[in-house]
């Protein structure tokens, strides 16, 4: 078994490369036409570094998404040695979920990529699909263990959502058609189905839905504004979804400090300096090396690293 161990480590290994060489050989064919939304050679684009010619459009922005990548290679070689170590569990050496959980993180990386250094349309589409392949899995994760699934019930119900929101978001573009912003949706699932996770009880669960208007204030949106354009934010509704799932309460208990701790702050931090990659913000220098944007991804890459360590962290519940 040992002599397989790092296997999985080759396998993303290979396929980062892989990745690499196949864009380079087709982006030396040119991109073809480019997506409506993104701006022309020379001008500034929609997250401030100024479009380029060739095959990196968005140089920094681009290529700053290698830390995720990194990242999830370390999450695989890390994994290689909880199976010559004898280390199991569900974060654990080859265990589906945490194969799925280090591939989605290394995905994140060719799907930014793609959208940067292409700008086009179908780049936009796997940016986004790679967004949603990652945040699905923690989320899943916690809801899975609450409704006590197996682990070929929580992959399969993984791949079903992929599947679905991949050919919603290519026939209908962003937000389905029905202003659904998965994404954005499964970051308060996240939150919801950790605090549901942490301190599980019938109560919990019918009022557990409220910490979604807390998470989307975070980011912004006030319930005035939800109040204001029900048509736009109707998928509040939903907020009460994980409550429904969590029939039970967590199999196990995970230590909160450092790493949890890390990744939100690591994360915010990422979001605040997102928002002055813009080209109508002050700070916005679009020649400069130093891009907001391309922080933003190592950040965000740093961040999907401390929730794997924190998802690590988890030990069986004590019993009653």
């Amino acid at each position: 078994m040992s002599s397989n161990a790092f296997k999985p480590f080759s396998v993303g290994l290979a396929a980062s490369v892989a990745f690499f060489v196949g864009y380079i050989i087709f982006g030396l064919q040119g991109w073809g036409t480019p997506s409506a939304v993104e701006q022309a050679v020379g001008e500034v684009s929609r997250w401030c570094e100024r479009v380029q010619p060739g095959i990196f459009h968005e140089p920094v922005n681009a290529l700053s998404n290698l830390g995720f990548m990194v990242a999830g290679l370390w999450m695989l070689w890390l994994l290689g040695k909880d199976v010559v170590a004898g280390r199991t569990g569900m974060m654990f050496g080859h265990s589906p979920v945490a194969l799925l959980y280090a591939g989605a993180a290394i995905w994140l990386g060719p799907g930014s990529l793609l959208m940067h250094g292409t700008h086009t349309a179908w780049g936009g589409w796997a940016d986004n699909l790679s967004m949603v392949m990652y945040i699905l899995v923690p989320w899943l994760m916690n809801v899975s263990g609450m409704g006590r699934w197996s682990t070929p019930r929580l992959l399969s119900i993984y791949a079903t959502l992929v599947l679905v929101y991949a050919v919603g978001r290519a026939v209908n573009g962003w937000g389905l058609g029905i202003n659904l912003d998965f994404f954005g949706l499964s970051i308060a699932f996240w939150i919801i189905s950790e605090v549901l996770y942490r301190f599980w009880s019938q109560w919990l669960r019918v009022a557990s839905g409220f910490m979604g208007f807390v998470v989307a204030g975070i980011f912004g949106i006030t319930p005035f504004e939800m109040m204001a354009e029900p048509e736009r934010f109707w998928w509040v509704m939903l907020f009460w979804l994980p409550g429904i799932l969590a029939t039970g309460p967590a199999p196990g208990r995970r230590s909160y400090f450092p790493w949890f701790a890390l990744g939100v702050i690591s994360y915010l931090s990422a979001f605040a300096i997102w928002q002055t990659g813009k080209p109508d913000h002050a700070l916005c220098d679009p020649d400069s090396l130093l891009q907001a944007h391309g922080i933003w991804h190592l950040l965000s890459a740093f961040a999907t690293l401390c929730f794997f360590l924190f998802l690590r962290t988890e030990r069986k519940a004590p019993s009653d």
